[in-house]
């Protein structure tokens, strides 16, 4: 399945598309090309009513003419998280540099990582000191922080009903060039002269008032705790714990690495004769290339085939007049229903499309217990990679529920379009990935379900890890 997950290095990729607008086009107009665009959108109607998709895109046109940069990001932004597509947003990584950077590059953002645990915000790191991890920010800038996610959370894409994606988004954990938080909070709750006040309950109890000085892009970068997606060599990690091993990997974007991913990974995976099991830590990791399928190849006997999931596109070939709009890289995707049978409800199948989805057994087996740690941020390939394992039998799966959602998401093939107007981008996927009626609309459960306190964080334990090791230790 030729997933894409698009959060950064994108950008680098040869597209095409982007012509200079004309007046006399039938596309001429922000709002003319949104509704042409979503026309091709196989999920518009998965969650809302043709009639509430069109009362959305009405508020929007009439909010458009005459409106700043930042009202109309913040209203298409709204717009786009109501049709609740995980893959149908404003990126930030593929705005052009002019939007992105009066946009993102303020110096608006909290000094600290945190996360969001029971509705509550607790610190997971502070370079600074101040306040140590495991501290309850209680209230910023006068606005109780749990009244900051649920006014956030409306901004934030995920598929279907899964809101653990949306508050696993609106974590800053050093793990994204660009935090969806930092983003929305810079936008619509940016701190007051003079910084943040924040009031916040540490660990031991007590409680602390403090100003803390908003920070700019790049002092959040340099807070990152996980390789940028350009960067050079090994982006994953490989540990031994004791006779485990522990594999690391924190994201799969690698479409512009020239990072011989696979050759690594195959050479620890040869290393593994004497290990007693091995544990696969993926809750950093949204999605990117399928590099999970080289793992459950060596832990299968037979063709392992994904669940019951029918692929399917709103369109044959793409409107003419609208390829001048729509970039990409790879220009078969304007053709990408040609020959594709039709199916009830306006909707195309996909020609081929459950070409190479299936997992072959490899020559070289593992024949030992093997863990994984996945998360709500799983939501693209990594979701898919929990769908398969759960589905081999050879996987146990470790920590929280994955973000994406068993009715099935939005993706495979992107166009990212470009509105000429404002010059806002926003990513288009191309094929719906449906499953049968009556599956939960829901991401998936771990078999063990783990999630970290503040008490965890405070005393530096990662209980999900733990867990994890332990089981594959006695297995």
């Amino acid at each position: 399945m030729d997933r894409r997950q698009l959060l950064g290095g994108i950008a680098a990729l040869p597209l095409i598309g982007a012509g200079t607008a004309h007046a006399d086009d039938a596309y001429a107009d922000d709002m003319a090309i949104l509704r042409a665009a979503l026309a091709l959108h196989p999920g518009l109607y998965r969650y809302a009513t043709p009639r509430e998709v069109a009362d959305g895109q009405n508020r929007l046109a009439a909010l458009w003419p005459g409106a700043g940069l930042e009202t109309r990001y913040l209203a298409l932004s709204r717009f786009l998280a109501t049709l609740r597509c995980g893959h149908s947003y404003c990126n930030f990584f593929n705005q052009r540099r002019a939007i992105a950077k009066a946009l993102f590059d303020r110096p608006t953002r909290l000094p600290f990582h945190f996360r969001w645990i029971d509705g509550a915000m607790i610190v997971s790191a502070d370079p600074s000191g101040t306040l140590p991890p495991g501290s309850r920010v209680t209230q910023i800038n006068s606005t109780p922080s749990a009244a900051l996610l649920a006014r956030l959370m409306r901004y934030a894409r995920a598929d279907g009903h899964n809101d653990g994606k949306r508050r696993a988004l609106l974590e800053v954990q050093g793990e994204d060039t660009i935090e969806t938080f930092d983003v929305f909070q810079g936008l619509l709750a940016p701190p007051p002269p003079g910084g943040h006040r924040i009031e916040a309950v540490l660990p031991d109890g007590g409680a602390k008032t403090l100003v803390l000085p908003g920070i700019d892009l790049a002092a959040r970068r340099a807070m990152m705790t996980k390789l940028a997606d350009d960067a050079e060599g090994a982006r994953w990690q490989w540990a031994m714990r004791g006779d485990v091993a522990l594999l690391t990997m924190p994201g799969w974007a690698l479409y512009n690495s020239k990072w011989d991913w696979a050759g690594w990974l195959g050479e620890r995976l040869d290393s593994l004769g004497g290990a007693r099991g091995l544990v696969i830590d993926l809750r950093a990791n949204e999605g990117g290339l399928d590099c999970g399928d080289p793992i459950l190849a060596r832990l299968i006997e037979r063709p392992l085939a994904p669940p019951a999931i029918e692929q399917r596109l709103r369109f044959t070939r793409t409107p003419p007049a609208l390829d001048r709009y729509l970039d990409t890289w790879d220009d078969s995707f304007r053709q990408l229903g040609v020959g594709g049978a039709p199916l009830p409800g306006g909707f195309v199948a996909r020609p081929g499309g459950n070409r190479d989805i299936t997992i072959q057994p490899a020559a070289k087996r593992l024949n030992l217990p093997v863990a994984a740690l996945i998360s709500p941020t799983n939501s693209s390939a990594t979701f898919q990679f929990a769908m398969m394992a759960r589905a081999s039998g050879k996987v146990r799966l470790f920590g929280q529920t994955t973000g994406g959602n068993q009715r099935g998401i939005n993706g495979g093939a992107f166009f990212f379009v470009r509105l000429p107007e404002s010059g806002i981008e926003f990513d288009l996927p191309l094929v719906g990935y449906f499953a049968p009626p009556g599956t939960p609309d829901a991401g998936l459960a771990p078999d063990v379900f783990i999630a970290p306190t503040a008490r965890d964080i405070a005393a530096g334990r990662d209980p999900a890890l733990d867990a994890a090791l332990a089981w594959v230790a006695r297995a």
